[in-house]
């Protein structure tokens, strides 16, 4: 069984258009996918240059808890993405970036451990691209770049360990990297203690406060 590294973005909920839209920046600009809508449950919609499912089909969160999606992102060549083009021409832009995918996303709106803040989690597709996602600082700064640009709180880096571990990229603001759990954090929940704004009321899409649910579990 292969390896499935990833980096998981936390955002506000309501930035999870502002995020995507950021995504799209960093997508490559010659692939010629049929564009794909989607409805996100805030009624924002959106044109995305990525498939779902390997799909254009339009899709419709509006009433979903989720969002799969499958990616392609602009890299900057560092030598732990040139191990990982090894054998390939490498497609340069004019920023230096070469194009890596599929890195498929999964966008969580509303986890219960954190309804007030969004996940966006990066896969890796293939053991080769999920040692790069550990390697890379160029990968890593695509994550706490997109982090930053979203208004988001945190980013992790799951690397499968025995221990359960994540590495923090990105903590309220700043570049970081330190483990969860670890010295600072005991465990995710007290993690998500620190993100700001966790006793505002929760806002549905026309704007009214909702009632928040109770945390049970980590997403």
């Amino acid at each position: 069984m292969g390896l499935d590294y990833s980096y998981e973005v936390f955002t506000p909920a309501q930035n999870v258009a502002r995020a995507l839209a950021a995504l799209v920046e960093l997508a490559p600009r010659h692939r010629r996918n049929t564009p794909l809508a989607v409805t996100l449950p805030s009624g924002d919609r959106l044109v995305l240059p990525f498939t779902s499912g390997f799909k254009s089909d339009p899709v419709d969160c509006s009433s979903s808890g989720r969002l799969e999606l499958d990616t392609s992102i602009m890299v900057g060549v560092d030598d732990a993405v040139r191990e990982f083009e090894e054998g390939r021409d490498l497609e340069l832009d004019e920023l230096g970036r070469v194009p890596i995918g599929y890195v498929y996303l999964t966008v969580r709106f509303a986890p219960a451990m954190h309804p007030h803040y969004a996940s966006l989690e990066f896969t890796a597709a293939t053991t080769g691209m999920s040692l790069m996602f550990e390697r890379s600082a160029s990968m890593r700064a695509v994550f706490t770049g997109l982090t930053a640009a979203s208004g988001g709180v945190c980013c992790l880096l799951d690397t499968e360990s025995d221990t359960f571990q994540k590495e923090m990229c990105w903590l309220n603001g700043q570049t970081t990297k330190e483990t969860v759990p670890g010295p600072r954090f005991a465990s995710f929940r007290d993690l998500v203690a620190a993100w700001p704004d966790q006793d505002q009321p929760l806002q549905r899409a026309n704007g009214d406060p909702a009632q928040a649910a109770a945390p049970v579990a980590s997403d």
